[in-house]
């Protein structure tokens, strides 16, 4: 199991992380803004892409039901995961600011 976690955080983070180096907080800020915005990114392309694929479908223009209805469905299941995680962070932080110091 520990293998298997080590693994994911090097294909997750980048190498000054993994390495342990000495990482500044305004770089260490830089990164998770900007993984924090290409994940948002991500979810607002989904649901774009889910749209377009919804309109095309309503002017007859797709006939693959299917393929509309999947790509709704990512849109949807993706949103739904952002949300969860936004709820988990914000209960994790409030769990941070009662703690005792």
């Amino acid at each position: 199991m520990n293998n298997s976690i080590n693994g994911i955080s090097h294909s997750i983070l980048p190498n000054s992380v993994n390495e342990k180096s000495a990482i500044s907080p305004g770089k260490a800020q830089a990164d998770f803004a900007d993984m924090l915005k290409s994940a948002i990114d991500n979810v607002n392309n989904s649901q774009v892409a889910s749209d377009k694929k919804t309109e095309l479908l309503a002017k007859g223009q797709i006939d693959d039901l299917h393929d509309v209805m999947i790509t709704a469905q990512k849109a949807s299941i993706t949103l739904e995961t952002s949300v969860q995680i936004q709820r988990k962070v914000i209960d994790a932080y409030n769990e941070i600011m009662r703690m005792q110091v």
